[in-house]
């Protein structure tokens, strides 16, 4: 397939009229009709929205300033989109039509973005491969056989196919980073509350972000520039002042000097593939290189990080998923006899299988006797978590791991073995158990030719260090043009 265009060449070619806003549009429904049926990427298309949409951008005159003018985009499935299915994979949501956009698309459609669909994710966002989904798992682009990540996993695969130059996803504990970096994409989890969750279906309140997924650290960046600010429907979203991040990242035009990367090398010690574990040294030396001071730090309590997030995550969730009870809107059990039956009956037909163990989980952790035991000890240690983070942050301006242990692992793999699943994460819960903000890009292949994600962590609200700093990291490396190529012969399946 063609090198993937990036959103900022869509939008200054859309800007000087040397392409239209139809013709790009047209284009990336093209590439959605041919690719979907091999990947499952995207679980809703809206053509005719989308093309109207996009023939109203080019007629417009005051168009000027739109810094996503004409972009296509692809909206995880968690995301309400007035008017389009958003079901985040679920039965229990199968056909739902929210009335409302998130904040976030508001925020796209005000910049001149295209939303053309829908993409597949992990039920409730919750998993780690997109297998999870009750409308069937997601191809990586790179291997038809492996998982694309998760639990954006169709947001990534669709801009690392080519699709689109942009989605968006939600991380909860990585569900961004590592989906991102199991395709070879970029990937960006906001700190906490810099971007407003109006309109996300919730997995975790205290722990889900949305970010972009996208070719570039460039064009995250232009994406964070939209989406980023306070919002006044949401509680939780930060008031503090939001830099121009596309801007920032000029500041390191020259270089890494002066930047202390943070290195906890205690934590890479087993479960760390060999060529991964290459591609992150390999990394290292890359911005040592660049100028950047490489500082040995230690997060005491990271290794009890898994088990936090998996406590705390689904306490959240058993609270939030207790409105789907077929009374007001989504799926319904038919034939209930009554109240009590209706809902055993939806929520059992409703939910699917990882969705009901969490649920279980989750408000055993809260029950009475239970409560201080886990979920109160939890949070203890989170804050442990978050303390010994505020430490390094004394010393570095920036902490790099992989993203993931692993490159994408094989469908079926690990469905049946959860802790093995959740260890995926290892890597990516501490910056949201943190709140900090967290990168991944591209940094090798394995001999399989399977891409491998590196990770930068910065301080809370310091998103434009994260990214100056990757933007560098990318710069000076080949991956950034290493794209996948799905033979032809495929594509006719």
């Amino acid at each position: 397939m063609d090198t993937p265009i990036r959103a900022r060449e869509i939008r200054e070619a859309v800007a000087r009229r040397q392409a239209s806003a139809v013709e790009i549009c047209r284009a990336a429904l093209d590439r959605i009709a041919a690719l979907n049926p091999l990947l499952n990427a995207f679980r809703a298309i809206a053509p005719e929205r989308a093309l109207a949409r996009a023939a109203e951008l080019d007629a417009r005159v005051d168009r000027a300033n739109l810094p996503l003018l004409g972009v296509p985009v692809a909206l995880k499935d968690n995301l309400c989109t007035r008017g389009i299915a958003t079901t985040a994979s679920s039965r229990i949501l199968d056909g739902y039509l929210p009335p409302y956009d998130a904040t976030v698309v508001e925020r796209l459609e005000a910049a001149g973005a295209v939303i053309v669909g829908k993409t597949n994710c992990d039920e409730f966002a919750m998993g780690s491969s997109t297998e999870n989904s009750a409308y069937g798992p997601t191809r990586n682009p790179w291997a038809l056989d492996r998982t694309p990540g998760g639990s954006s996993g169709g947001s990534a695969a669709a801009v690392a196919a080519g699709i689109v130059p942009l989605a968006l996803g939600s991380d909860t504990g990585g569900s961004i980073r590592q989906p991102a970096a199991l395709c070879g994409a970029v990937g960006f989890k906001p700190s906490y509350g810099r971007v407003s969750r109006y309109g996300l279906i919730a997995f975790a309140s205290s722990l889900d972000q949305i970010g972009p997924i996208a070719t570039t650290v460039a064009d995250a960046a232009i994406a964070m520039d939209v989406l980023a600010g306070h919002d006044p429907r949401d509680s939780t979203a930060s008031a503090s002042p939001v830099p121009n991040f596309a801007d920032a990242l000029a500041e390191t035009r020259d270089g890494l000097r002066g930047v202390r990367v943070g290195v906890p090398r205690h934590l890479f010690s087993e479960g760390v593939d060999a060529d991964v574990m290459a591609a992150f040294e390999a990394a290292i030396d890359v911005t040592r290189d660049r100028g950047a001071e490489i500082v040995d730090v230690t997060l005491p309590h990271s290794p009890q990080a898994i088990p936090v997030y998996y406590v705390i995550a689904t306490a959240e969730a058993s609270a939030n998923l207790a409105r789907y009870d077929g009374v007001r809107y989504g799926y319904r059990a038919p034939d209930a006899r009554t109240l009590a039956d209706m809902y055993e009956r939806t929520r059992g037909a409703g939910f699917g299988r990882e969705v009901k163990r969490r649920i279980i989980l989750g408000t055993y952790v809260l029950s009475a006797g239970y409560y201080d035991a886990y979920y109160r000890q939890a949070q203890q240690v989170r804050t442990l978590i978050r303390g010994d983070y505020d430490k390094a942050f004394a010393s570095v301006d920036v902490i790099a791991m992989p993203t993931s242990p692993t490159a994408a692992f094989a469908l079926g793999e690990r469905t049946e073995d959860p802790v093995q699943m959740y260890l995926s994460d290892v890597f990516t819960v501490g910056a949201n158990l943190a709140g900090l903000p967290a990168v991944t890009v591209p940094c090798g292949l394995t001999a399989s030719r399977l891409p491998i994600g590196l990770q930068f962590t910065g301080r809370t609200m310091d998103d434009a260090t994260v990214l100056r700093v990757a933007d560098v990291y990318e710069r000076v490396t080949p991956w950034s043009s290493e794209r996948p190529t799905i033979p032809a012969s495929t594509l006719s399946r």
